[in-house]
């Protein structure tokens, strides 16, 4: 590219190159929130439209305490994300702790806020401005410098040019790093649920197994030692047999009807069906579970977390109790959607229905509170519809995030 001469506002024929520098900067800013793309974008305009042979964009860390290199023309760009400067130290460190333009026309070395990185060439170039990304909403949000090879004079127009860039940018960056804190807050927020919800379900497995190989394992036993009490009762051909038996059988009813609480609380504790069927055929098995409401389930299998699974399954569980316990319906459905976006679960019937606006404490009066909850844990939302005489849908959905 041929050089401009001496004194020439960094190579831009006329007002028109400079709005086209600007528009282009302002449809890079528009791509998306995605901050080394950004920069990357931004410093190949600047060093096209301006006839500047390098230019880089270092971004401000959140503590406001060192620049990083986000942003480079090649073959800088290998270096992205690795050159790392005090706010202070260097030039840019200069410009972005005195919030003020800096220009160095020729002889930098021999300038006192100088430093030398040999992974960015200094050496190779001659001149060189720097000035700061910011604006009055955003603050100091980093540093634009722009570098030639040969000696440029740079104007008072040029440095306002760049420090118009400069503030064009700076709030895009500050955009794109509430975009990223949002973000990993988000994802924080997703985790935590995870653990919540794993740590509630390790708890439950522990139970299930303390009952399963304590309580069950004992009940077992008397239950063999009742058996084998009673038949030694009757062989013994006393005058009391009649009584005892009648103890030995009232206690061996007890022991069953015993077990069988044990057995509903294990599967209480940790539905096996997740582990077995996974969610669509373990609501299936829920559905089938159920004597007093015939229940129809639709849809097919999600490929879901396991805390999502198990959050669903217990949402549809809690919906079905309610169905049973309050809503006197003769048919009850449960449908299981996915798409890319979000996973539906919708349990409906064609019970008595409430009014949710009469009541003063709205859904959670009909046993929904838990179900709401649940729903929020995974980052999704409950909603309830109803009206008396023509039943109740409760709909859970929650967003399906990639990869």
């Amino acid at each position: 590219m041929t050089e401009p001469p001496s004194g020439h506002p960094l190579g831009l024929a006329d007002t028109e190159r400079e709005n086209v520098l600007l528009v282009g900067i302002i449809e890079a800013i528009s791509a998306g929130p995605d901050l080394q793309p950004l920069a990357a974008s931004v410093a190949g305009l600047i060093v096209e439209a301006t006839a500047t042979d390098v230019c880089f964009v270092h971004v401000l860390d959140d503590k406001g305490g060192a620049l990083t290199l986000m942003g480079a023309t090649p073959p800088f760009d290998r270096e992205v994300g690795r050159i790392h400067l005090p706010v202070g130290e260097g030039v840019s460190g200069w410009v972005a702790s005195h919030r003020r333009p800096a220009v160095i026309a020729a002889g930098k070395e021999a300038d006192p806020r100088y430093r030398y990185f040999p992974e960015l060439g200094g050496a190779d170039y001659t001149s060189m401005v720097s000035v700061p990304m910011e604006s009055r909403p955003t603050g100091l949000v980093g540093v634009l410098n722009v570098h030639t090879r040969q000696r440029r004079d740079f104007t008072d127009r040029d440095v306002r040019l760049l420090s118009s860039i400069g503030s064009l940018v700076a709030g895009a960056v500050h955009q794109a790093r509430l975009h990223r804190r949002l973000a990993a807050r988000e994802q924080a927020a997703e985790q935590f649920a995870e653990q919540v919800i794993a740590a509630q379900e390790a708890e439950r497995r522990r139970l299930a197994g303390d009952i399963h190989d304590g309580i069950t394992q004992r009940l077992v036993s008397l239950a063999f030692h009742l058996d084998a009490a009673a038949d030694a009762v009757l062989d013994a051909g006393l005058d009391d047999t009649a009584v005892a038996v009648r103890e030995l059988v009232r206690a061996r009813e007890l022991t069953d009807l015993t077990l069988d609480e044990a057995h509903a609380a294990i599967a209480g504790l940790r539905p096996p069906v997740l582990d077995d069927l996974g969610l669509a055929d373990g609501l299936a098995s829920l559905a089938r579970s159920i004597a007093q409401v015939p229940v129809r389930v639709t849809g097919a299998g999600c490929d879901l977390p396991e805390h999502v699974v198990i959050a669903l399954y217990r949402i549809a569980q809690e919906a079905l109790a309610n169905v049973v316990k309050h809503a006197q319906a003769t048919h009850a459905e449960v449908e299981l959607r996915c798409d890319a976006r979000a996973v539906l679960l919708r349990v409906s019937d064609d019970g008595r229905g409430f009014d949710i606006g009469a009541r003063p404490d709205g859904a959670a009066s009909y046993g929904l509170r838990s179900m709401t909850e649940r729903a929020e844990l995974i980052g999704g939302r409950l909603s309830v519809t109803s009206r008396p005489g023509i039943g109740t849908t409760v709909t859970a959905t929650v967003p399906v995030r990639s990869g």
